[in-house]
């Protein structure tokens, strides 16, 4: 045998000698860690070899080339009598022990703390309530005890936190104190009327505020969720409804909750310090609107203040939480009382604050460099900015100034916006609802049937059919900008813009006829106009098609001309022949035929210049 291949045997040899040493170190492990584990149930043991670590490994020694023999042929599969049995599934566990499970996670002391905490509160408030109406105790007793009530709670609370396992029941404890005092504030308040509203508001602060600095003192988001949620059913029990000092009381409490989640990830707790005045705020309106006279300017300044504190808010948590889609949403929750302050009646508030909204989130979805606002945040929150832009134009004005209004809002959306699909959904619903303020104001019957509109209607009429035409153009342009290929689809859409864009025009042109030369001479001159015009347009259509460089971008102007040119030949045949009359039908049909001829003659021209 050569030397290189002794040497490959010598390697080789020392390579199994190390692998067997590894072998038995693991089966080792795996005998001590048999011994610790508690006994398995005992199963039928398998017939088939036993594995053994393998021994020591002898010296080393330098093997000696042997001739290769023959491989061993291969044995029969045993038979399915000697095949392992199939390992037994987990035993089903009893009632009991669920139970009893659960017991060792914690979850039975968490489910008895948060009944301990509802209970406690109900009792406080029918000591502060009930007592006081069925004359039970004197109000000082009532309120001492409950001030006594919430001070031991939160005493014991403190101890029981020290102690191993004291956790879960430190903060119940907790909880129920702290809300059971912020419920005697409000008792004083307003059941008794000790204090003034002013008063009772710092109070009130300086409670809650101590309650969620606790919570943010042992990090516990669960204490300060349960110092808040039970306020939403108990504090209106004891104002006697949703009023104006109860807002109150919520506003202050939601901005005295906010430097307590500076640094947490405590999403949650911010959606509940949001729904604390969310709620009530919507309900006040909804009151307001069918039962009480309160000021609807007191409850939309109240709005303004939780959209303020829901934006501003979440603008400086927002770095520190994780669920950015669950906080975006819960903003949007926070804005909705603004949103809707309309419902009280006072258009012009309502209108404020919505548009106050759409700029607030569109300043900051446009500055795009503050911490936290990711990409589905930006989408939310444009979202929510192009839908207040609608309820603000909506609100504050009327359907013939609306209309207009939103059209140019869509055009310059579209324009703005070309590159983000927000923006342009955002262009299509503003498109939508002005249109249907466009045609509910001038139906497309006042096109067969003369008729006088009013000059504020006319007026509204020309604007809006001119900026639907550009409107049209504009998203047709931003869908279809960079596609080389037209497939169906955008064949579609263009010819869409051309009806939309014949219709329009044939709009302006009747109604600019009626309004200044009446229903006779000014209702005729107008169709002969929309034809002439239909005509023009789609001249300039194969004008533009002919600049054009790129074969394929020919497609859409040329098939958007001979579809115009159509129209105008079955509108020329089928109604002007018939409803023209003297000089109107002539001129209209001198007109388009000249156009016809010219329009034949230089684009054939223009096609065997290119040509050559």
């Amino acid at each position: 045998m050569t030397e290189p291949h002794q040497a490959a045997l010598h390697r080789l040899s020392e390579e199994f000698t190390a692998m067997s040493r590894q072998l038995a170190r693991v089966a080792t492990q795996l005998s001590e860690l048999e011994r610790t584990m508690p006994a398995a149930p005992a199963q039928q043991p398998y017939p088939g070899p036993v594995f053994t670590p393998p021994a020591a490994a002898p010296p080393m020694h330098h093997p000696q080339y042997q001739p290769q023999t023959a491989p061993p042929s291969p044995q029969p599969a045993p038979p399915a009598a000697y095949l392992p049995p199939r390992a037994p599934g987990p035993p089903k566990r009893s009632l009991a022990e669920r139970i009893s499970a659960a017991g060792e996670r914690g979850l039975i002391g968490k489910l008895l703390a948060v009944a301990g905490v509802a209970v406690t509160l109900i009792g406080v408030v029918l000591l502060v309530v009930l007592a006081a109406q069925a004359g039970i105790l004197r109000p000082e007793i009532r309120v001492g005890a409950g001030a006594v009530l919430a001070g031991g709670l939160v005493a014991i609370a403190d101890r029981l936190n020290r102690r191993a396992g004291g956790r879960i029941g430190a903060i119940a404890l907790a909880a129920t104190g702290i809300a059971a005092a912020y419920i005697d504030v409000i008792a004083i308040t307003t059941v008794y009327h000790w204090v003034a509203p002013g008063v009772s508001l710092i109070i009130a602060s300086v409670v809650g505020g101590g309650g969620l600095v606790l919570a943010r003192h042992w990090d516990s988001e669960q204490l300060g969720l349960l110092v808040l949620v039970p306020l939403l059913v108990l504090a209106p029990i004891v104002t006697g409804g949703i009023t104006l000092t109860l807002i109150a009381f919520m506003l202050v409490l939601s901005a005295a909750s906010l430097p307590v989640q500076l640094g947490k990830d405590w999403v949650w707790m911010h959606a509940a310090r949001t729904t604390a005045v969310t709620l009530p705020l919507l309900l006040a309106l909804l009151i307001n609107r069918v039962v009480t006279g309160d000021d609807p300017w007191l409850i939309g300044a109240a709005c303004g203040i939780a959209a303020a504190l829901a934006i501003v808010g979440a603008l400086i948590l927002m770095p520190w939480i994780t669920s950015r889609v669950v906080m975006a949403l819960v903003t949007v929750a926070g804005v909705l009382p603004a949103l809707a302050a309309g419902v009280t009646g006072g258009r012009v508030l309502a209108a404020l604050l919505a548009a106050a909204v759409a700029v607030a989130m569109l300043a900051i979805v446009v500055t795009g460099r503050i911490p936290g606002v990711t990409g589905a945040v930006r989408q939310i929150w444009s979202a929510l900015s192009a839908v207040s832009a609608l309820i603000a134009v909506t609100v504050a004005f009327n359907g013939l100034v609306a209309g207009p209004v939103l059209l140019a809002m869509a055009t310059v959306v579209t324009i703005a916006g070309r590159e983000h699909r927000v923006a342009r959904w955002a262009a299509i619903g503003f498109v939508v609802v002005g249109a249907a303020f466009f045609v509910g104001s001038a139906p497309p019957r006042y096109l067969t049937n003369p008729t006088v509109l009013p000059t504020s209607v006319a007026v509204s009429t020309l604007a809006a059919s001119l900026l639907m035409i550009a409107v049209a153009v504009a998203i047709a342009w931003s869908w279809t900008a960079g596609e080389a290929d037209l497939d169906d689809g955008i064949r579609l859409l263009w010819t869409g813009v051309v009806a939309v864009t014949a219709y329009c025009v044939t709009t302006f042109t009747v109604t600019a006829g009626v309004l200044m030369a009446g229903l006779d001479g000014g209702f005729l001159a107008g169709h002969m106009a929309a034809t002439i015009g239909w005509i023009a347009i789609a001249a300039g259509l194969f004008v533009y098609a002919l600049r054009v460089a790129h074969r394929d971008a020919r497609t859409a102007p040329i098939a958007g001309g001979l579809a115009l040119t159509a129209a105008a030949m079955v509108k020329l045949f089928l109604f002007d022949l018939g409803t023209l009359d003297g000089i109107f039908r002539v001129v209209a049909f001198i007109v388009v035929g000249l156009a016809l001829l010219g329009m034949g003659s230089g684009y054939a021209r223009s096609l065997a210049q290119q040509d050559r």
